[in-house]
């Protein structure tokens, strides 16, 4: 019998767990799962991003490969997600919390999708289509911070999707499955009761200052100038108050997951349980606050915690990915990856490596609005030691993060580190190639710190042919069948 439990919150960075930093409010439950399976410390979402995030998870493709570059859209016709996959294979697919891949707003259609059991589908329009009047509802999207009540725990999302997780586990506890949890919270509004808030205040908390907290911009791209001086004259102790509402609900996200995997537990069963979020938040890192057009690890590097399914205990610095989560999901239930996915199972990966390309991206934030700055296409590659950031409506970024982890120095035209940063350029305009990414062309190349690069028509004069899944595609002059995946162009 084969089974896999999904859990994901929204918006959690790293060291909000205690498994990753002891100076995190507790989070028992999740610090369990670690001690008891693997944690990866170079773990990284596609984009920081809740939408295209959660669009890579699901079907194994980047954002710019799959149709869901920003908030707002729904993914490309024609692009199958992991309950499509594994549907097919025979194996029922439950999904129970926010999904946002359906082009509806932030809170979804309410619609089940092909691929999940209706009966267990629930997303955020389900949630507040269920509570009793519109005064609940608009409760319900209060922030913690600014209210004075003691919301009950059976009227939050979090509890409510956890509720239907458990007895989809009952139901299905003798059968193979894939179910997901997929939490809205600790996002704002950061609704839960007033306990955690208690025990924020029993403990002491206080947001630890990272070093790079208002860290100057020197050298830096001009987009996160005009980012930061959204925040400029923010008191960090208002901010710290904004902030504690999250890690309120960080560690009632915890418990609620907890019940979750104590339900598991009491059942007897051992699935493969996977822990993720889809993205972190800046906490005024480099004065910045939220996620959006940066590639900094307080909003790329993500908690991931496996266990079960045969995968050791312990810590493991591989950098890995998002994109590789589909893979392993598929491989744990011995279904065959799609040839157009590009990610590895985790299964066959050396998680003894401590370099591996990893691949991030950004476009948009929302489809629907203008703020966020807008249109800011950025492209990143990082391989556990170095990270390439390229902006290309900016500065580039390029970070030793063996000697400099909170990525306060710009090394982009540093001549001690050219050779390294070319490699990695060179790396990731093939990695741009082999996804066919939708804004690959020559001024990705030519950076001002390239001067060999040249501009051209044909870019690399390469046309290359999409791998899909039991189609075959016919060449533009001869209507026959293509022989090739990759050749040149003529003339």
């Amino acid at each position: 019998m084969k089974q896999v439990v999904f859990l994901m919150v929204d918006t959690q960075r790293k060291d909000m767990l205690g498994c990753y930093d002891r100076a995190a409010p507790p989070t028992p439950q999740l610090d369990l799962l670690a001690e008891n399976g693997l944690r990866f410390e170079n773990a990284f979402t596609c984009q920081p991003v809740c939408g295209p995030a959660r669009s890579a998870l699901f079907t194994g493709l980047y954002p710019h490969e799959n149709g869901m570059e920003t908030n707002g859209m729904p993914l490309r016709a024609g692009v199958r997600h992991i309950g499509q996959l594994l549907t097919a294979a025979g194996i029922p697919c439950g999904y129970i919390g926010k999904w946002h891949l359906d082009g509806g707003d932030y809170f979804g259609r309410g619609e089940c999708p092909d691929g999940f059991l209706p009966e267990y589908w629930y997303d955020m329009r389900n949630f507040l289509l269920e509570l009793p009047s519109d005064r609940a509802r608009q409760k319900s999207r209060q922030n913690m911070n600014g209210r004075s009540d003691d919301p009950k725990e059976a009227d939050t999302f979090a509890h409510r999707c956890c509720d239907r997780a458990i007895r989809f586990l009952e139901e299905y506890r003798n059968r193979d499955f894939f179910l997901t949890v997929s939490l809205d919270e600790p996002h704002d509004p950061s609704v839960c009761p007033r306990r955690f808030f208690r025990a924020l205040r029993k403990n002491r908390f206080r947001l630890k200052r990272r070093p790079n907290i208002n860290a100057k911009l020197q050298g830096k791209p001009a987009h996160q100038q005009v980012w930061r001086a959204k925040y400029k004259g923010m008191p960090f102790w208002l901010f710290r108050r904004c902030e504690r509402a999250m890690f309120a609900c960080n560690s009632f996200c915890d418990y609620e997951l907890g019940r979750v995997l104590g339900k598991i537990r009491a059942l007897g069963l051992d699935p493969l349980i996977v822990y993720t979020a889809d993205h972190g938040d800046m906490f005024f890192s480099h004065g910045l606050l939220g996620k959006g057009a940066a590639m900094y690890n307080e909003i790329t590097n993500i908690p991931l915690l496996l266990s079960g399914g045969g995968f050791p205990k312990g810590v493991s610095q591989t950098p890995v990915s998002h994109i590789d989560l589909l893979p392993t999901v598929l491989h744990h239930f011995g279904v065959r990856v799609p040839p157009d996915r590009t990610g590895e199972p985790l299964q066959t990966v050396d998680l003894q490596r401590t370099r591996r390309d990893v691949h991030i991206e950004y476009t948009r934030y929302e489809v629907d609005h203008d703020s966020f700055m807008g249109f800011q296409p950025i492209r990143c590659i990082t391989d556990g030691r170095y990270k390439l950031v390229l902006n290309l409506l900016t500065t580039d970024e390029l970070y030793d993060l063996e000697k400099d982890p909170y990525e306060l120095e710009n090394r982009i035209q540093s001549a001690e580190y050219a050779a390294v940063r070319n490699a990695l350029h060179d790396r990731l305009l093939a990695h741009m190639n082999e996804t066919r990414d939708l804004y690959r062309g020559y001024y990705w190349a030519c950076r001002p710190w390239r001067p060999e690069k040249t501009p051209s028509f044909d870019d690399t004069g390469y046309i290359r042919d999409k791998k899909e899944d039991g189609f075959v595609r016919l060449d533009y002059s001869t209507g026959l069948p293509v022989q090739q995946t990759e050749r040149k162009r003529k003339g």
